[in-house]
This record gives C-alpha cells, structure tokens and sequence, in this order.
C-alpha cells in the first residue's frame, strides 16, 4: 500500500522552531493535509516525540519517533527509531556530548517541552542546535545501536548539509538513504553524485512552522503502516 509521509518535522522544542508547533497541532495539521505518517525530529533531542505520539494515536496518524542530529561536522541527519524507549536512551546519550551552551531565547526561541495536551512540562535549559561529537563516519553504526536508521537531511541545500559540507557522500559511510528537500534538483544530483543513484530517496518537509508543514506530494510503497512496516521499507 502506498502512504503519504512527511518524517522530517520540527516541534516547539527546536529552537528554531515555532511556540506554535505543538503535539496537538503538528498531529492535526498532518491528518487535515492528508498524511498517513509523520516522524518528529527535533535538532539533537527526542524528548517531545512521546507525546507527538500519544497525539497521534489518539488521531489514527502513525507517528515516528526521530531526531534531526547535528554531527560533529555540522551535518544534519535524519534518524528515525522503531521504539519510543530506544529514541529516548539515543537522545540521551546526543545531549551528553552537546557543548554546555545555554540557550538565548530573545535570540533563538524557547525550547518547550509538552505533553499530549500541549500543556507545557518543561523548558530546556542547553541549546540543542550546537554540534555534537558524532561524525558522519559514525552516525549510521551509532544510530543502529539504537535499533534506529538514519540519512543526510536535505542533501540539496548550501548549508548543514552532507554536500555542501563536505562535498561528497562517502560510500563507508553506509548511508542507505537521502532526504532531497526541492524534488526538481533530484536529477542534477544523480548526475552531479552518481552514488545517490543507489540509495532510497526521501523528501521531507523540514517543518519548523505550522503554515511550512507542505501538502503530500510524495508516497511510499508499505506493507503496513505502522512504525514497524515503515522500518521495513527503509530495510529492505
């Protein structure tokens, strides 16, 4: 079967994101847009992914667990994770090596953490956009350890991208996967990189405001939709 996906979506937490992405709205914009699943990925945290998720089974929306990590060369990369409680521990162990930088909300935003309900439970002190110590050598061997899979985020921009910073997809690197945000450009890359011939490709919305969240134009083929019959597609 073929579903309607967008996993590339930022909550209040991102600290670019906005106050007004909350569970209850990111959920029901998604299901009023005619999504069949989202994943949330916050920059370098997970921590708002379970109650996007309560919000989303309540809704009938399938809802993934991820994280839009910043590697230590200051490429973002999408990872995704089967299990709400693995997404958690992977979270964990990103914060331990962020820099201790704390967050300026007058010159970023708040960083608000929330329930099902969008009632506020917590704000995050750290900034969670700064670098982590995780390479891109390392990301995919490191997310894997969390039963997770992940993959460059919007390989088509100029900046915090894996080609603009780094001009190149390393095959070691073991990248199965690519997010290419402008469709369009999908050719010249494949001419440009002949690698991304080889690899899935996936086009995500990079949300950070509701009125950005984007009508589906892209599906996957699935048995299922569920978490597990998603990970399937992205496995095989």
């Amino acid at each position: 079967m073929k579903i309607s996906y967008d996993f590339h979506i930022h909550s209040c937490l991102s600290p670019c994101g906005d106050n007004d992405m909350t569970p209850q709205n990111i959920v029901n914009m998604s299901k009023i847009m005619g999504y069949d699943a989202i994943a949330l990925t916050d920059h370098n945290t997970c921590r708002n992914c379970p109650a996007v998720m309560k919000a989303g089974e309540k809704a009938g929306l399938t809802v993934i667990p991820g994280m839009e990590l910043c590697t230590s060369e200051e490429v973002h990369i999408v990872c995704l994770f089967p299990h709400i409680e693995k997404a958690l521990a992977f979270s964990d162990y990103v914060y331990s090596t962020l820099p201790p930088v704390k967050n300026k909300p007058n010159i970023f935003s708040d960083q608000i953490i929330c329930n099902e309900n969008d009632e506020v439970t917590g704000n995050e002190e750290k900034l969670l956009i700064t670098a982590s110590t995780i390479s891109c050598a390392k990301a995919v061997e490191t997310v894997k350890k969390y039963g997770g899979i992940c993959y460059p985020a919007h390989i088509d921009r100029s900046s915090f991208s894996i080609l603009s910073n780094l001009g190149m997809i390393d095959e070691s690197f073991g990248f199965t996967c690519v997010e290419i945000f402008d469709m369009a450009k999908e050719q010249e890359l494949k001419e440009k990189h002949p690698y991304i011939n080889t690899l899935k490709i996936i086009s995500d919305s990079d949300a950070h405001y509701l009125e950005k969240m984007r009508i589906p134009e892209y599906t996957i083929d699935v048995n299922e939709n569920s978490i597990s019959g998603i990970f399937e597609y992205f496995e095989m």
